[in-house]
C-alpha cells in the first residue's frame, strides 16, 4: 500500500543484499570502509547492519596455539587428572606458577574506563598510562591451595631459573615444608607446569624422593594455563591491586605484592 513520507533510499532490498554479500565474503570488514565503498554514511551502514540485517559486532579473541599433538595430550592427561580426582581431594592440591611483574602501572584495556563530562576535563596523569621500553621487573613465584598459600618468592635479578636454582630457591625452602606449614602434616599433591626447570630429570628425581605426591611431567597437560588458578585468575587479581599505580623501584613493588 502507498504510504506517506520519503521512500527508503538506503535500506533497500538491493543494498541489503549487497552488504550481506560483502560481509559473507569477508566478515572482518569495517563499517567505515563498507560505507565508503557503497557511498553511504557510516551511521547509515551501522543502522543497516544492526537493524536490517540483525548482525552484531564481536571482538576477535587471542588464544594459545594448540597443535593436534598437544590437543590429544591435553585430552588424555585431563582424563587422567579427572580419574585421579576420584580418589584424591582437590583441596589437597598445591598449585604453583611464576609471573614477571614490572614497576609500571597495570592497565586493563578492556575494562579501564574514566567517568568525565568530556575528555578535555580529564587530567593527563589519569588519562594516560606511561610506558617505557624496558621497565625494571622481577620474577615472582607463588603457590595456593584451598588450605592456604605459600609466601611469594622473588627471584633475584639476573638469576636464570634452571633446575639447580629452582631447587635452591623454591623446592628446598618452600615445597619441602608445605606439608607442615600448609597441610598440617597431611599428604598433598604438588602441581607445576611444563617449564624446563620443572621437567628436568634432577627436579623430577628430587620430587620423587621428597614429596609424598606430585603431578609428574607425564601427568600435567601441556599448554594448559586455563587449568591452573594461579595462571588464569590469581596473578591478574594480584597485579591489579599491587600495581594499581607505578612504583619507583623494585623494593616498592615487592612491598606492595607482599601486602596485597
Amino acid at each position: 500500500m502507498p504510504r506517506s513520507g520519503r521512500p527508503k533510499s538506503i535500506t533497500t532490498p538491493r543494498m541489503k543484499k549487497l552488504v550481506r554479500d560483502r560481509i559473507r565474503r569477508n566478515p572482518l570488514r569495517s563499517m567505515r570502509k563498507m560505507a565508503a565503498e557503497v557511498h553511504i554514511s557510516k551511521g547509515s551502514m551501522q543502522n543497516l547492519v544492526k537493524n536490517e540485517l540483525d548482525f552484531r559486532s564481536y571482538k576477535r579473541k587471542t588464544v594459545h596455539f594448540l597443535s593436534e599433538t598437544i590437543k590429544l595430550k591435553r585430552l588424555s592427561r585431563s582424563k587422567g587428572l579427572l580419574t585421579r580426582l576420584e580418589i584424591e581431594n582437590l583441596d589437597r592440591f598445591l598449585f604453583s606458577d611464576e609471573k614477571l611483574f614490572s614497576i609500571e602501572q597495570a592497565t586493563d584495556k578492556q575494562n579501564d574506563r574514566i567517568l568525565a563530562p568530556n575528555s578535555s576535563s580529564i587530567p593527563e596523569d589519569v588519562l594516560y598510562v606511561a610506558r617505557t621500553q624496558k621497565p625494571r621487573s622481577i620474577m615472582v613465584w607463588g603457590g595456593i591451595s584451598a588450605n592456604g598459600r605459600t609466601p611469594l618468592i622473588f627471584i633475584p635479578e639476573g638469576v636464570k631459573i634452571n633446575a639447580a636454582t629452582y631447587r635452591q630457591l623454591i623446592l628446598e625452602p618452600v615445597i619441602k615444608h608445605s606439608s607442615r606449614n600448609i597441610f598440617r602434616n597431611q599428604p598433598f599433591v604438588f602441581q607445576q607446569d611444563g617449564a624446563p626447570a620443572h621437567t628436568a630429570n634432577i627436579t623430577q628425581k628430587w620430587l620423587h624422593e621428597n614429596i609424598s605426591g606430585f603431578l609428574s611431567k607425564e601427568e600435567w597437560p601441556p599448554s594448559s594455563p586455563d587449568l591452573n588458578p594461579m595462571d588464569f585468575s590469581l596473578w591478574a587479581i594480584l597485579e591489579a591491586k599491587a600495581c594499581a599505580k607505578s612504583h619507583n623501584n623494585l623494593d616498592s613493588l615487592k612491598r606492595s605484592l607482599v601486602k596485597e
